[in-house]
């Protein structure tokens, strides 16, 4: 995986300017069955496995998601409020709204959050360089393209488009404001050394953040971060500027230059709360792809992933936490990484059976 979401065939070739000699050694095979439309699968489609999630519509969970935290700004507004916030404030000469501020700090807060998350897939497709397969030139193409049409109607999604990004990292990401309206692209690398079932787990396991609708909850708890993160560093600022450095026309520089400065803090403290929410929301990616590709298969491709962490991970920020992997931190960092650590990932499969 930011936050976060490699071709094969002739394609690859006219990208990224190497030999076809590694296409031919990737054992790709298709199968050619039928489903009912009488479009080709790898494997029968005998059975549809859902991923559990809350049977409303994206745009209903942004509003459901908006309304709960009005009402957490709200509740936060009259607690500080009985607490005398406001008038040890005005008592100390900083005459500041705490409603108001709260309202500003919100829709700002969210803006950035939301429009981020509307223009995902083409920053996605921008910052990484990723080619989407629209028609498939080789075989191995069309292999990729049918295995996440499979995925995706298992999972009960729309199908996604599906694209191959150049690096050598073995990794992949899916993105997108909507789970019917997404992308899911894999690296050069992954397509290159993993095995078939190997590649199947990992877009079974973005096909899971994609059913989970994890790009529209993450972005929308980055909304509440940013939103908290900005109407305290004004307060601090406000605090600084009236009554340290007893500022008494309007707002002094010390209110600027606190106000970036508690942001910048603030903000790296809070991004542990986002990080800490992003790697719980990986093992419900991992769930969702032992449901799909099989419990095994999962397992064995975060093993691979596991033998892969001396490669250096080059995906952008706003990326990793929807990749299937975002490297190797210890230690305090660990806090804010966007995934487990591959061995929590893996022993927690091998507890689900």
């Amino acid at each position: 995986m930011p936050s976060g979401a490699g071709h094969l065939g002739s394609a690859a070739v006219q990208l990224v300017g190497i030999t076809i000699d590694y296409v031919k050694t990737t054992q790709f095979e298709i199968v050619p069955v039928l489903n009912s439309s009488g479009h080709h699968l790898i494997y029968p489609a005998s059975s549809y496995i859902f991923i559990p999630e809350e049977n409303v519509s994206t745009m209903m969970r942004i509003l459901l998601f908006l309304a709960t935290n009005l009402a957490v700004v709200l509740i936060a507004s009259i607690t500080l409020s009985l607490f005398g916030f406001n008038g040890f404030m005005a008592a100390n000469g900083v005459d500041l709204n705490l409603n108001q501020l709260l309202v500003f700090c919100a829709v700002f807060g969210f803006a950035g959050s939301l429009i981020s998350l509307f223009i995902s897939k083409w920053m996605a497709k921008m910052s990484t360089g990723t080619q989407i397969i629209t028609q498939p030139r080789t075989r191995h193409e069309q292999w990729l393209l049918q295995t996440v049409e499979q995925l995706s109607r298992d999972a009960g999604i729309k199908m996604p488009e599906v694209g191959i990004f150049p690096a050598y990292e073995a990794n992949a990401f899916a993105t997108g404001w909507n789970k019917n309206d997404a992308l899911v692209a894999v690296s050069q690398g992954l397509l290159e050394r993993f095995s078939p079932d190997e590649v199947k787990a990992v877009l079974a396991h973005e096909i899971g953040h994609v059913a989970n609708g994890d790009m529209v909850t993450l972005a929308l708890v980055q909304g509440v971060v940013n939103t908290f993160v900005m109407f305290f560093a004004r307060i601090i600022g406000n605090f600084v500027d009236k009554v340290i450095f007893k500022s008494e026309n309007g707002q002094g520089i010390a209110y600027y230059i606190t106000t970036i400065f508690a942001e910048l803090v603030l903000g790296f403290l809070a991004s542990a709360i986002v990080m800490w929410f992003s790697r719980k929301r990986e093992f419900r990616a991992d769930d969702a792809g032992a449901r799909l590709a099989g419990t095994d298969a999962m397992i064995g491709a975060l093993q691979r992933l596991r033998s892969e962490q001396g490669v250096p991970v080059n995906m952008p920020d706003s990326l990793t936490a929807f990749g299937i992997n975002s490297g190797l931190k210890k230690g305090l960092a660990g806090l804010f990484m966007s995934h487990p650590p591959l061995e929590q990932r893996i022993e927690a499969l091998r507890r689900r059976g």
